[in-house]
Formats: structure tokens, sequence, C-alpha cells
């Protein structure tokens, strides 16, 4: 998460060989820099891996001067999937091409805008004496989103086979949990699936400190969880934050949705407003089964899109409104379950649905269109602020445990055993994730 970083003081070696290899799931886009790890010694040396204009940029700075640099041309965009990279580095090698190589879920990448090749025999600076610092540089430029299995070798050059495989099914770059390698002196492998994140499990004791707030995410690189999508954000003045689970409004009917879309199985997530700068509790969540292509397009105003109203407690669809349930405001947690499979809709506030709706049994659901008939082919969770003169934030849950960096205070999971939620999941529906959405549909 953004202003959480891992430090960790190391006396230097002369390696000439190295790698380093990490999965994330980015949050923020764009921006100037969105650093993974460095590896600092001062202002003029250090050793750095981040995001810039969403390219991946590596780069070896000694003494002023880049002395080895990849700098892709290939955008790294999307914010619903983990990408696993791997920069491989032996400058002992005769061949200058070869002195550095970087992969992306198990692809070598060949095309960089910027490329500097290392002279021969240069000893690195990622493993001299200095200050590695993982998710920031210096405490700047913090990384947005997730991480997971981040590791450094000390001493071997590594391609990506020994981190990751494919899925002989799927054909889907897979992680590789406990890899078969030898770390070296400064080497670490920090698996990040505890409560403490810096703890190395290499057999090195090379452990990180944290600072800021680190979360333990469900979201993790053997099973992806839907979060908000800043590419579908609608109308202006959006930020994301949280690794995509917060969404700050601006003041022009801000909206988003999550980036997976629903068309068969049952599903469950939840929504909290957290904040708002002016009258009235205008926010809305439901579904969206088609573009938004006007403004003021809310949810609710679209033939197929059905929202639940925070300012009134009505339920909105093709721009009606209906007396439904309770007005809703900062703080309350609003329950969301889709019936892709029977067609119906239901909303809980603080754990109780609405009007007596039973998602467990089908009861006094709310109809909608078959997802096979809406323009979209199926529903995106949706979330807006409703309110041209005001500006609000949200926070949503699909599994992750947190809202924001608030834990939720119960952990109530799927049927499946995935999720940690407010409230029960109602029996039969399930977390968006990859492995459900693989079992259940979607």
């Amino acid at each position: 998460m953004a202003s959480t970083r891992l430090t960790r003081s190391i006396t230097g070696s002369n390696a000439k060989k190295a790698t380093l290899s990490f999965w994330i799931k980015r949050g923020a886009l764009g921006g100037s820099a969105y650093v993974v790890f460095t590896n600092r010694i001062d202002a003029s040396n250090d050793t750095l891996v981040r995001f810039t204009s969403d390219l991946i940029d590596f780069k070896d700075y000694q003494s002023g001067s880049n002395v080895g640099r990849l700098e892709t041309t290939q955008v790294f965009r999307d914010t619903s999937a983990w990408y696993h990279i791997v920069i491989s580095i032996d400058t002992t090698l005769g061949t200058a091409d070869d002195r550095q190589k970087m992969y992306v879920n198990g692809e070598q990448i060949t095309s960089f805008a910027s490329r500097t090749n290392y002279a021969q025999d240069t000893v690195l600076n990622i493993n001299k004496t200095g200050t590695m610092e993982i998710g920031a540089n210096n405490g700047a430029d913090y990384f947005d989103g997730l991480m997971s299995y981040m590791a450094v070798v000390d001493g071997t050059a590594y391609d990506a086979s020994y981190f990751g495989e494919t899925n002989a099914a799927t054909g889907i770059w897979k992680i590789k949990t406990s890899p078969s390698v030898t770390y070296g002196t400064n080497g670490f492998f920090l698996k990040m699936d505890t409560t403490s994140p810096g703890s190395d499990t290499s057999g090195n004791d090379n452990t990180f400190t944290a600072s800021g707030t680190p979360t333990l995410a469900q979201d993790n690189a053997s099973n992806n969880f839907t979060t908000l999508n800043p590419l579908n954000a609608y109308y202006t003045n959006s930020t994301f934050s949280n690794g995509n689970t917060t969404f700050a409004s601006g003041s022009s009917y801000s909206g988003t949705t999550a980036n997976i879309l629903l068309s068969t199985g049952k599903w469950y997530w939840e929504g909290k407003p957290i904040s708002k700068d002016g009258d009235g509790d205008n926010y809305v969540f439901g579904i969206q089964g088609q573009e938004a292509t006007g403004t003021n397009q809310f949810v609710g105003s679209q033939a197929f899109g059905w929202m639940y109203y925070g300012a009134s407690g009505q339920l909105y669809n093709n721009n009606s409104g209906a007396s439904y349930g309770d007005t809703f405001t900062a703080g309350d947690i609003i329950g969301v379950a889709l019936d892709c499979t029977n067609n119906k809709l239901y909303f809980s506030k603080n754990g109780t649905f609405i009007l007596s709706g039973n998602p467990s049994t089908g009861a006094n659901g709310i109809s909608i269109t078959a997802p096979a008939s809406v323009s979209l082919g199926g529903y995106y969770p949706s979330q807006t602020f409703w309110e041209n003169s005001t500006s609000g934030t949200f926070s949503m849950n699909f599994g992750n445990g947190f809202f924001g960096v608030t834990a939720v205070a119960s952990s109530n999971a799927d049927a499946a055993g995935h999720g940690l939620f407010e409230y029960a999941v109602p029996t039969g529906y399930y977390t968006l994730n990859t492995k459900n959405l693989n079992t259940y549909g979607g």
C-alpha cells in the first residue's frame, strides 16, 4: 500500500551476478516513479526498479551515471492482474546484450525504449553496502498496489523459470512458492503472506523492518481478487488508493466499476461510505450492465443499471426511483448479493437485507434483466458519488478483509474458505476471485 515500505541495511559484496524476482499487482497508474525496489548507497549510487509512466524501468546508477539500464517500450497498465517481473544480471558474459535480461510473466522482454549495457565485469550496486528498500526510494516515490514473493539473489543470475512456471492446463504463468535457488550472502525471499511482510524465508534471516501501515491482503499471486478499475472511471476528478479499493470522487457525478464482469454464478461484496464534504449522503452502490455514455449517467439512470441510493434509501433503475430501504451514510456497510443464475439482486445495510430479502433462499429479491440480454453481456459491480456540487469517498471490500486500511471486525469467509467480510456471506454466494470464478462461474 502507499506510504508503506520495508528497509534493511546491508554490508556489501562484490557481486557481478544477481537476480531480482517479484510479483506485483498495480494500483495507481501513470506518475513519474512508483518504486518497487532499491538498494541506495548515496545520492549518486543506487540500483532501482520502478514504474515510470507505466513503463518498467531498471537502472544501476553509479557515480552519477547509468552503467546498466533497461526501460521497456511496453506499458503495463492492467490493474486487474498480477505481474511477475524478473531482472537477471551477469556482467561476466562476453555478449553485452546478455549481461542483463528482463522477464515479465515468463517471457523475455527484448524491446526497450532505453538500454544501457553493463561493461564486462562491472560490480553491481544491487548488493553493495547500503540500504535496501522495498516499496519506496529513500522514503519517497512509494509504490501503490500489492506485492508478494519478493526475492533477491546475491551472486547468481537465474532466469524466470526458477521462480514461476506455465500451468499446463491453462497456459497461465503461475508462481513457484519455494524456488530452488542459492540466495547468497545478501539474498532474501519475502513471501509476504503473514502480518510480518519483512520476514525472510530464504534461510539467511535477512529480515526487513516495516514502516507505514502494511496490510495482509487475501489478494495474492495464486488467487487474484477483483478491485476497482481506474481505467473505467466515469466523469472527472476521480482518485484511487489502497490498491484500488478506495475511491474519492470529484464534483461531477464520479463513479467506477470493478474489473470483473459477472454473467453466471452468485456473488457477494461489501461497500462502505467513508466521508463527504457537503450536504447529502449521495453514495450509490449497485450493478451496471451497460457503458455510461453521457453527462450525469449515474448507475441507476440506465436501463441495465440498478442502484441503492444512500440519501433517500431509494432503489433506482432506468432513471426512476422507488421506495426501497433505509437511508445510509458514512460508516454504514452495504452488502450486495448478485444472483446471475436467477436474475436477482439484493442489498443489505449493516448485515440486514432490505425488505426481508433472503439471497440464500431466493426470497424477495430485485428482479433484473438476465446478464446475457444486457449490453455488456454481464454486470460490473458499480459505485458512484451522485452529486455535482460535493464530493465523497468510499471503500470496497471484495473479500480482502479491509475497507481502505481498516480491517473488518469479523472474519466471515465464503463456503470455499475465501475472503474476509464484515457480515456473513449468504449461502451459495462466493467471493470475487479467480479460484471461485473458475469453479462457480462468472
